[in-house]
């Protein structure tokens, strides 16, 4: 599972060390990239998704209720 979060999250590059910040962040990644594999509505990949997402709250807003 930690291919998709590399590739899709660039998680590698993250430099947390304070405390639980990586742990913490990790988590929140698997959060994120699951609401992008299951909120699929359309024919993107999870990188177009996820741009989709940062643009418009509409999209994100869907996302968040599905």
């Amino acid at each position: 599972m930690s291919q998709p979060l590399d590739v899709s999250l660039g998680e590698d590059l993250d430099r947390k060390r304070a405390a639980h910040a990586a742990q913490n962040f990790s988590l929140l990644n698997r959060i994120a990239l699951n609401l992008l594999e299951h909120g699929k509505t359309c024919k993107l990949g999870i990188e177009g998704e996820r741009q989709k997402a940062g643009r418009g709250n509409e999209y994100l807003l869907q996302l968040l209720e599905d």
